[in-house]
């Protein structure tokens, strides 16, 4: 209780990482007098529901919020989303309670972008492949390109695109990107060059996308066919912005040369079957740096709006 004898604040928090890092940003919803409560990260609501009844705030991660969480949460203020990607939060819901809903914007950027360099190595020098067939005990002819040779493509050019895209040009690759919200004019002043998705996809080496999901794929069925043979496609966003079954087919006909995912659809999609494939287990955006800037953002969104009583800094509107 506080000292006033009103209840404190209850703040839970469901994801899995959150204070994983050096910082201490359950430290600053204490120090703030708020409690802290830890729930389940896949937001089973029946696990959640004793919390949800007494939360003010939730720091939530990546797993789906909907209406019938919110229907248990009678005083809850905030949601603040721990990472960038709010396609799995019923935004209409929130609003419709009154319910604020934050995210943190660049704060893993910097990590997402270096895990992107990294699969896009990978695949252009054929670094797994190789490591798998020396350890089969065989050693045939790889031969790889370098990135001054390549033109890659970039769907989105938000915060990570644009740290994608700075690492790129700095190693000497040529960019373009599309993104419907940044004209070519804007582009060309960050050194990109503008393309239509039809013509990037058409004209670039390799495709990596930096876009938000919850619709349907951007890179679907027809454009992926109309990608240069032999292209790479590069998935560190949502599973849900790439058609999986039409890649996979496109991988095994040997039409497509390569991809790298850090993100798949579910435990069963066709491209853990595919040849040429790299995957990662959703870690694009978990270097210890990136951990500690989300969750102090996250935490100090809370402090703001429940203890502050001010406007969120970063609030996301549907």
């Amino acid at each position: 209780m506080t000292t006033n004898d009103k209840p404190t604040p209850l703040v839970l928090v469901t994801s899995r990482s959150f204070g994983a890092g050096q910082a201490d940003p359950e430290g600053i919803l204490t120090g703030a007098g708020l409690r802290v409560v830890h729930g389940d990260p896949a937001h089973d609501t029946a696990a959640l529901s004793p919390y949800l009844a007494a939360a003010a705030a939730w720091i939530a991660g990546a797993a789906p919020i909907r209406a019938e969480h919110f229907d248990l949460a009678p005083k809850l203020l905030i949601v603040a989303r721990y990472g960038t990607g709010v396609d799995m939060v019923d935004l209409d819901a929130a609003r419709a309670r009154g319910i604020v809903v934050t995210n943190t914007p660049g704060a893993n950027a910097d990590a997402v972008a270096e895990h992107t360099l990294a699969l896009l190595l990978a695949s252009v020098r054929h670094v797994v492949e190789g490591d798998r067939t020396i350890r089969a005990g065989r050693s045939p002819r790889m031969v790889g390109r370098e990135l001054g040779a390549l033109t890659v493509g970039l769907v989105g050019v938000g915060h990570v695109g644009r740290a994608v895209a700075r690492r790129l040009l700095a190693l000497g690759a040529t960019v373009a990107g599309s993104d419907p919200a940044v004209g070519p004019d804007e582009l060309r002043e960050i050194g990109l060059q503008w393309r239509s998705l039809d013509e990037l996809v058409a004209t670039c080496d390799v495709v990596s996308l930096h876009c938000p999901g919850g619709g349907s794929p951007v890179l679907g069925r027809d454009l992926l066919t109309r990608m240069r043979p032999g292209a790479i496609v590069v998935n560190t966003a949502r599973p849900d912005v790439v058609d999986e079954f039409a890649l996979a087919e496109l991988l095994h006909a040997g039409r497509i040369g390569a991809a790298a995912l850090d993100v798949l659809s579910s435990a069963g999609s066709p491209l853990l079957g595919a040849p040429r494939t790299i995957l990662t287990p959703h870690t694009a955006g978990h270097t210890v740096q990136a951990v500690d800037r989300m969750g102090m953002a996250a935490a100090a969104e809370v402090v703001r709006v429940i203890v502050d009583g001010e406007a969120p800094r970063h609030p996301v509107r549907g």
